[in-house]
């Protein structure tokens, strides 16, 4: 027995309503990432920066209590993040692990130095800041040279402006096409009930009321949308924190809550005006021009 009209029909508008939330929430979701990461953009040059300091070879036999005052005197400063000390038999054990087998069996002694690993605070990873920084390491009568890899962090910091160009252009033109899709999608939708408006202008219903419900069901599947990409784009922070470790954090709601807040008011935006060009389109069409 076959289903009444009525039945069929809301089976129809189910189907449209289901297959617009999911398309609207995938594209949201990848708005929702792409936000993400402009969110996050210099947090990752940050930590790339961070992850490059300086090592401070220390003079030889030097005194439990003259390691610990350098080590507090360069925590104290405002550029440097940490100071790890490394003695002779610690250094000497990296870099056995690092080879694989034990260079001093070998040559009969330990020929490594005691040092100190200084990480630097991001903004002070520049080469003018780096120049100065290394004079005033020098300074210090417990320090017999410092290393670090110049050239490396030269390249770093071209590549990160030119990155930086490079993801603002990306972000702008895939922004451009998330847009796009979300109203193909709503249009898409409309377009199965055209007919439905038209019948509503043929029995008097003035063009505000016949948008009231359009306009209604686009605030609702922005909102939908945004809400289900939040929470695949949570699920997927939490699911590879450890790999965003030190970029993102799925307990840091100050990057998290505005991102969240704007993958929602974009959906409600972008649904709502969408549906309101899509419908205005519609109500100016005669009923001849419906089929084409």
């Amino acid at each position: 027995m076959k289903a009444p009209k009525p039945a069929k029909i809301k089976k129809r508008v189910f189907r449209s309503w289901l297959t617009s939330t999911v398309s609207i929430s995938l594209v949201l979701l990848m708005l929702g990432a792409l936000l993400m990461i402009l969110a996050n953009a210099e947090r990752l040059s940050d930590y790339v920066r961070e992850q490059i300091g300086f090592t401070l070879v220390l003079n030889d036999e030097l005194k439990e209590s003259d390691v610990s005052r350098l080590q507090k005197a360069l925590e104290s400063t405002d550029y440097v993040k940490s100071a790890r000390y490394i003695d002779k038999e610690t250094a000497a054990r990296e870099l056995t692990e690092d080879l694989g087998e034990d260079f001093t069996e070998f040559l009969g002694f330990n020929p490594l130095f005691a040092s100190m690993d200084v990480k630097l605070f991001a903004p002070y990873t520049n080469s003018d800041s780096l120049f100065i920084i290394e004079k005033e390491f020098l300074n210090h009568p417990q320090v017999k040279e410092v290393y670090y890899q110049k050239d490396l962090l030269a390249v770093i910091n071209e590549n990160v402006r030119r990155i930086s160009i490079f993801l603002l252009i990306v972000c702008a033109l895939t922004g451009f096409i998330f847009v796009s899709l979300i109203n193909n999608t709503i249009r898409i939708s409309i377009y199965s009930e055209r007919f439905t408006i038209n019948t509503m202008q043929l029995v008097g219903a003035t063009r505000s009321f016949v948008r009231k419900p359009f306009l209604r069901r686009g605030l609702s599947l922005g909102i939908l949308g945004g809400l289900v990409a939040n929470t695949l784009l949570f699920a997927a922070i939490f699911s590879f924190r450890k790999e965003l470790g030190g970029i993102i954090n799925p307990a840091d709601f100050e990057v998290l809550g505005p991102v969240f807040l704007l993958v929602i008011f974009l959906g409600m935006a972008i649904s709502y005006l969408s549906t309101w060009l899509a419908v205005n389109k519609f109500l100016k069409l005669k009923f001849d021009e419906l089929f084409y």
